[in-house]
């Protein structure tokens, strides 16, 4: 089976006005302006490399805490591992100390090679939050500033350019994304990436691109945008109308690495592929299940792979029983047996297309340590506790 899906040719169609073709974060250039977003228990090495193949940018490895480094976690270290191909290694830290969050920008830098760290501001997840860490964070506007300024002195000695990710706020009123940008830019940060919901809204209603709108008349560092792009029209009509310099993709391609591909035609101004067969999303399946076993061992990679079928199915016509056996498999002949059942001339649902994929969930009130919101100066929170079995997020 073909590693990846076959881009058919096409004619080039002039550039889009107004939309990058490349991002510059200090002295690296992402070309196109795309950037895989951080997802627990699916960026690990082999998506990163699957999606990579597809077409070019900036892959960002699973969110990893900065005490675990520094102390060198068991599981938070095994999480450190990258494919030989990946020439930029780019990592998700989460951190609410200023001091483990600067040696932990060293660690990786000295002792990993990492050329690119993402702090995450933006996790809304209750273990989270509720003991001050993740979207809740950015309320305290100086402990905020110390820990980008913390990371960004520490990467300047390597050349390694720190960026953020956050959320528009807690909730609708208590809305945090200005002030963070305008800190962001003040500590040195190379960009700033907002997901445009709230905390409160976890994934769930439309993201409010507007915001991504406001945030980059606000600051002067380039802004990416995220939230609600399924297709690669979706990126290019978010740029336009935003002014965003890039956009981050998570939820649009979980059983879509071929986004990628369609993300870097969009973005060079040329047609997008057509949409993959059944037999096309078959090979790539059966490619992501290999990467899996060469990363994990085949019964663990087969095991993890398991989540992955819903995805790549989604909306085909497959059979309820070969469908259920997919959910389970345990290998990789197995795999290949099941997958010779399938349709490969099935055309791809287009019905599919622009809905949302993954978890989606239903607004809920943010949990927060006592008395979170009566003091927003933040500098002398006591937070050890916030980054205890945080990694993977």
């Amino acid at each position: 089976m073909t590693s990846t899906i076959p881009v058919a040719p096409s004619s080039a169609t002039p550039a889009f006005d107004g939309v990058p073709t490349a991002l510059r974060l200090g002295e690296l250039s992402v070309d196109p302006p795309v950037v895989l977003a951080p997802m627990a228990g699916v960026t690990n090495a082999a998506f990163r490399r699957l999606c990579a193949e597809q077409g070019a940018g900036l892959y960002v490895c699973e969110m990893i805490t900065s005490r675990g480094i520094v102390e060198r976690d068991e599981k938070t270290l095994s999480m450190l591992v990258f494919a030989d191909a990946e020439d930029v290694r780019s990592v998700q830290l989460y951190g609410v100390d200023p001091h483990y969050v600067g040696e932990a920008v060293k660690i990786l830098a000295g002792d990993y090679g990492v050329a690119h760290v993402d702090l995450n501001f933006g996790c809304p997840v209750p273990k989270v939050t509720r003991k001050g860490g993740g979207a809740a964070l950015p309320y305290k506007r100086v402990l905020l500033g110390r820990i980008l300024r913390a990371a960004v002195e520490a990467g300047e000695p390597y050349g390694i350019p720190v960026t953020m990710k956050t959320r528009k706020g807690i909730d609708d009123d208590v809305l945090t994304y200005l002030d963070a940008g305008r800190i962001a830019e003040d500590a040195g940060c190379a960009a700033i990436a907002l997901h445009g919901r709230t905390a409160a809204q976890h994934y769930a209603g439309a993201a409010d691109w507007d915001a991504l709108a406001r945030l980059k008349q606000h600051v002067s560092i380039p802004v990416l945008g995220n939230g609600d792009i399924w297709e690669a029209a979706d990126a290019v009509r978010m740029v336009r109308e935003t002014g965003v310099d890039g956009v981050v993709i998570g939820r649009g391609c979980l059983g879509r690495p071929w986004l990628f591909r369609d993300l870097a035609a969009a973005f060079a101004g040329g047609a997008v592929p057509p949409l993959p067969t059944l037999g096309e999303v078959a090979a790539m399946m059966r490619r992501h299940a290999q990467l899996l076993a060469d990363l994990m061992g085949e019964d663990r990679g087969l095991r993890d792979m398991r989540k992955h079928m819903a995805w790549y199915l989604k909306g085909f016509v497959v059979g309820q029983q070969v469908r259920a056996a997919l959910g389970m498999v345990s290998g990789l002949d197995e795999l290949d047996q099941l997958l010779s059942e399938l349709d490969p001339d099935q055309p791809f649902p287009v019905a599919e297309l622009g809905t949302p994929r993954g978890r989606q969930g239903t607004p809920r009130k943010v949990a927060l340590p006592a008395g979170w919101l009566d003091d927003q100066h933040g500098g002398d929170d006591e937070l050890a506790g916030a980054e205890i079995g945080i990694s993977g997020g």
